[in-house]
C-alpha cells in the first residue's frame, strides 16, 4: 500500500514538473492602433534547454467584439541548445506583426497560443482598439484665445477713450482752475505782482489834502465878511465923524 502511494505522488509530481517551466505571457494589456497600420502581438515564451520543450508551435488568432475567433497566423520553433545552458530556464519573445488594418471591424483581442508535445500554454490576450483617425489638433482653442484677446483690448481702448472725453468736455472747469493753479504756482517769485494798496493809504493822502488847505489859509486870511446891521451902523458912524469934522473946520 505504501508503495502504491509513493509510485502515484512522483507520477504527479513529475506531471507538475513538466508544466510548472513552461509559460506564455503578453504585454501590454492594451493597444490602440489607426486603420492601415500593422499591429505587433507580443509573445513571450518560457521554457527550460530541454529537448522536450525546445520543440513547440506558436499560434496566432483573435476574437472580435462579437465573440468569434479568426486564424492570423501559425509557426514551428525548434530551438538550438547552447553549450553548456543544458536545463537553464530562458525567456524569448516571438511577437507577430499583423497585416495592415483594414477595418474597424478588426477591434479584439489577440492571442499568442503555444503548444509543446503534451502541455498547451496561452496568454492573457491584448486588446487591440481600431480607430479611423488619430488625434486631430484643432485651432479652436487658439481662435476662442484670439478673439478674447482682442476684445479685451478694444473694450480697454474703449474705456481710456470715454475717460478722456469726460476729463475734457464734462470738467472743463476743474481743468482751467488747475491750468490757472499750475501757472500760479510755477510763477517766480519777482514776476508776482504788487499787492493792492491798503484803504488806510488812500485816507491818508485826503488827510494831507485837508492840512494843506487849512494851512493855506491861515496864510492867506481872507476878509472878514460884516453883517448887513453892522455895515450900516459903521456907514452911520462914518457920516456922523465926517460932520463933526465939517463943522469944526
Amino acid at each position: 500500500m505504501a508503495s502504491n502511494l509513493k509510485v502515484i505522488f512522483l507520477f504527479l509530481w513529475s506531471l507538475l514538473c513538466e508544466g510548472g517551466d513552461v509559460n506564455v505571457q503578453q504585454n501590454p494589456l492594451i493597444q490602440v492602433a489607426l486603420l492601415k497600420e500593422e499591429v505587433s502581438i507580443p509573445c513571450e515564451v518560457t521554457f527550460p534547454y530541454t529537448l522536450k520543450y525546445t520543440k513547440f508551435s506558436i499560434f496566432y488568432y483573435w476574437i472580435n467584439l462579437l465573440g468569434q475567433k479568426t486564424s492570423i497566423y501559425n509557426r514551428e520553433e525548434n530551438v538550438q541548445i547552447p553549450p553548456g545552458e543544458e536545463n537553464k530556464t530562458i525567456a524569448k519573445s516571438y511577437n507577430h506583426k499583423t497585416m495592415p488594418l483594414e477595418s474597424n471591424f478588426s477591434t479584439g483581442t489577440y492571442y499568442c497560443e503555444v503548444q509543446w508535445s503534451d502541455i498547451r500554454k496561452m496568454g492573457n490576450g491584448v486588446f487591440v482598439l481600431v480607430r479611423g483617425t488619430g488625434y486631430i489638433e484643432t485651432s479652436y482653442g487658439r481662435d476662442i484665445l484670439i478673439t478674447f484677446t482682442t476684445l479685451l483690448a478694444a473694450l480697454s481702448i474703449i474705456a481710456t477713450a470715454l475717460l478722456v472725453w469726460k476729463r475734457k468736455v464734462l470738467c472743463p472747469k476743474r481743468n482751467q482752475l488747475n491750468i490757472l493753479r499750475q501757472k500760479v504756482e510755477t510763477r517766480p517769485p519777482s514776476a508776482s505782482p504788487p499787492p493792492p494798496s491798503p484803504v488806510y493809504d488812500c485816507l491818508n493822502s485826503q488827510q494831507v489834502e485837508v492840512y494843506s488847505v487849512l494851512e493855506s489859509n491861515t496864510k492867506n486870511p481872507e476878509p472878514r465878511r460884516n453883517h448887513p446891521g453892522e455895515t450900516s451902523k459903521k456907514q452911520e458912524t462914518l457920516e456922523e465923524s465926517s460932520d463933526t469934522l465939517y463943522e469944526n473946520i
